[in-house]
């Protein structure tokens, strides 16, 4: 997470807070002029009416935002926090608002969860052999198929459609990572919240199972993949 962009963003929500507070009423006015219409209707007209809905409404949308904002950015913690944290954003965000909120703090992409209690040893390419190692979860490296030569000529057949998905399976879209697909589909199985091994393990499976899609760096998820679910899940 960037913090620039994290005090950039609460910069902006305090310019937004001080604006709604110099173009709308108290909201202990606002809100006790929608609980007597008629009154304010026959007094002040009805576009107090109109004023105080709008009031409250631009109140409510700029709460929903702070939180959407402080949930994200205590999503990227480690431990129950950051899991409990994930969940209420799945519950009270959509997706695109979730892609939002990581895009204005800087999330990157494959950010996920630090996994605890595992082995955090790599075997380097053969290509990058000379280069230090970093820690990352051990999984083993996988043989990255080569590209097929070119056909010379291309027969006249006509295009066939893709394939539709497999049941079960998951579609990698912009912000995804293995930690976060294997965390949620264990949870919407089993009903509560994964331990850190559980979803270690898990991610490890899902790799081994769609090395031929993701390739050798299981961190690196592109939107589109097609995501089989391994057999233990």
């Amino acid at each position: 997470m960037s913090v620039r962009r994290l005090a950039l963003t609460a910069a902006a929500m305090a310019l937004i807070a001080t604006a709604l507070a110099g173009l709308t009423p108290g909201v202990d006015e606002m809100t006790g002029t929608l609980a007597a219409p008629q009154r304010t209707v026959d007094t002040a007209g009805p576009d107090a009416l109109v004023i105080a809905a709008a009031g409250l409404l631009a109140w409510a949308v700029w709460a929903w935002g702070v939180l959407g904002l402080g949930l994200t950015a205590a999503s990227v913690l480690p431990g129950l926090l950051g899991t409990a944290a994930r969940l209420a954003t799945q519950v009270l965000l959509p997706a695109g608002a979730r892609r939002s909120a990581g895009l204005l703090l800087g999330l990157g992409l494959g950010v996920a969860a630090p996994i605890a209690g595992v082995a955090v040893t790599v075997t380097a390419p053969a290509a990058a052999a000379a280069a230090p190692a970093v820690g990352v979860p051990d999984w083993p490296a996988a043989a990255v198929p080569a590209a097929a030569p070119a056909p010379t000529s291309v027969p006249d057949w006509p295009a066939e459609q893709p394939a539709a998905p497999e049941r079960g399976s998951h579609v990698v879209v912009r912000g995804d990572c293995l930690w976060h697909i294997a965390e949620a589909r264990l949870l919407e199985r089993a009903g509560m919240p994964p331990t850190d091994g559980e979803t270690a393990r898990a991610v490890h499976a899902w790799w081994a199972a769609n090395a031929d899609v993701i390739g050798p760096d299981p961190d690196r998820l592109l939107p589109g993949q097609v995501l089989r679910p391994p057999e233990s899940t």
